[in-house]
């Protein structure tokens, strides 16, 4: 694609690396038999290729976004699916990302829309607010179809059933490996997963430790960033990213780190381009330091010796995540991990369609994000499966509240399969 960027406006970086990205389009259209909302709405701005029009004219010109073109940028999901198909790899995320700080930085948005933003960034990334948050929730979730916005129904039916106990495995510490020691990995707790579910967590510290892994949960880290990231707060989002680069690398420069490993593949895609958005920055060493050695648990323990187990009976309809599979491009080592932990894995035709989670998105854009789900969760049921394992605590909430099948984080699984208790969701449904 031909760009007429001047040299002045190349001297910002964001706006240099999207002309390197918008040059490497070439309207193959290949992006859009892949594109979850293209194939939801059928209208080309709804698109990659669409939405990459959009992006160049706006910032070509430096003109101040308009409505429509804010309206298809932010019905993106970010499930990168276009980067996986796209023949010309085109880095579809960078750019979307500093199309979304250019609209957060000039874009007035309706009142409505700034107040559940604004809500959303100041909830979600902390633990114990987003409880309160998911208490009140679950008090006012019988009187949500009384409240006019779609928005604000969804955020009212997202409440959890029962709201976990906090889990102090979740505070700074270090749990010792259960056999000869081989690795010492920061475990990244997260934020939202924390007060959704703590079983996931506590089922990786148990697996790793059990492979003869040193757990540590750094002092200071939190939050990834992610979810003020993808709404364009770019302040936010660094901030949180920021202290976790420095609690990470604290343990790295003091007993040292094998692995960083990330549970939640949303905030994994993240953490691995901790490097790209913080590289015109002083924490530019440190954060590449980091995305370097980020893992996902399923990429890490691929590397450890996990036993083979007997057949366990079940058959397992595996859910890859967008962020793993299209974010980070980890698609067998789940699957494989499952069988040799016993499980029968079958998966879901299209698998590569988003399931309609995507960070906020399921709040912020309730009705594609349905017709999403209904689709997922038609294609998982059709398998009849005996549970579902995904890697991604979105996906997770998204598809567990619209079938009765049980589903659980991987981790779960393989700690069960090797010595750990029964997952909390199997055990309702015994």
């Amino acid at each position: 694609m031909q760009t007429t960027f001047t040299d002045a406006q190349l001297k910002e970086p964001g706006t240099a690396r999207a002309n390197e990205i918008l040059r490497t389009c070439v309207h193959c259209g290949f992006c859009t038999a892949t594109c979850p909302t293209y194939q939801a709405l059928g209208d080309e701005l709804d698109s990659p290729r669409g939405r990459i029009y959009l992006i160049k004219d706006m910032l070509e010109n430096e003109r101040v976004p308009d409505e429509k073109t804010v309206k298809h940028i932010d019905r993106c999901l970010s499930c990168l699916s276009c980067m996986t198909t796209c023949p010309s790899g085109v880095h579809y995320m960078h750019l979307v990302d500093h199309a979304r700080e250019y609209i957060e930085n000039n874009y007035k948005r309706p009142f409505m829309d700034r107040a559940l933003r604004w809500t959303l960034s100041q909830i979600l990334p902390y633990p114990m607010r987003f409880r309160l948050a998911l208490a009140a929730a679950k008090i006012g979730r019988p009187f949500a179809f009384l409240m006019p916005d779609a928005r604000l129904r969804a955020m009212l039916e997202m409440a959890p059933k029962t709201i976990p106990p906090v889990s102090r495995n979740d505070d700074p510490q270090s749990f010792p490996a259960q056999s000869p020691r081989k690795k010492r990995v920061a475990l990244m707790t997260g934020c939202a997963q924390k007060a959704l579910n703590t079983d996931i967590n506590d089922a990786t510290i148990r697996l790793l430790t059990r492979l003869g892994c040193e757990v540590v949960v750094a002092q200071g880290a939190g939050c990834c960033g992610a979810l003020t990231h993808h709404m364009g707060k770019t302040e936010a989002s660094h901030g949180s990213a920021a202290a976790n680069i420095r609690a990470w690398c604290a343990e790295m420069d003091g007993d040292g780190l094998d692995a960083i490993i990330i549970n939640t593949s949303g905030c994994g895609t993240t953490v691995k381009d901790y490097g790209h958005m913080f590289r015109t920055s002083d924490l530019a060493q440190d954060a590449a330091r980091v995305s370097d050695i980020a893992m996902d648990i399923s990429e890490f323990t691929q590397k450890l010796d996990l036993p083979k187990c007997d057949p366990q009976g079940l058959t397992v309809a595996y859910h890859a995540a967008c962020s793993l599979q299209h974010g980070q491009q980890i698609k067998d080592a789940p699957k494989a991990l499952l069988q040799k932990a016993g499980f029968k894995v079958v998966q879901p035709e299209n698998g590569h369609l988003c399931c309609g989670s995507a960070g906020t998105y399921n709040l912020l854009q309730p009705e594609i994000s349905k017709q999403l789900k209904s689709w997922k969760v038609a294609s998982i049921e059709a398998k009849k499966p005996n549970v579902i394992a995904a890697g991604n605590i979105g996906c997770m909430m998204q598809i567990g509240s619209g079938t009765e099948i049980p589903i659980v984080h991987t981790v779960e699984l393989l700690d069960w399969a090797t010595g750990g208790p029964k997952p909390a969701a199997l055990a309702k449904n015994a």
